[in-house]
């Protein structure tokens, strides 16, 4: 089951992220340690299959 963004941030938070901008409907997530920043799309749906798979890939979280 896709997640939500809140969802997603929530997961990022607790693997070290911090919250560094938003701009519009996207957050920009930062990593202090491995230096790795992923953005996040804020809407009112679900993230796709995909675009989950590939921030947590972004994160070294996959």
């Amino acid at each position: 089951m896709p997640m939500t963004p809140k969802q997603m941030i929530k997961l990022l938070r607790q693997n070290g992220f911090k919250k560094v901008t938003q701009r519009g409907s996207h957050l920009k997530m930062y990593h202090p340690v491995t230096e790795r920043t992923v953005i996040i799309p804020m809407h009112n749906q679900d993230l796709g299959k995909g675009l989950e798979q590939c921030i947590l890939k972004q994160a070294g979280l996959h």
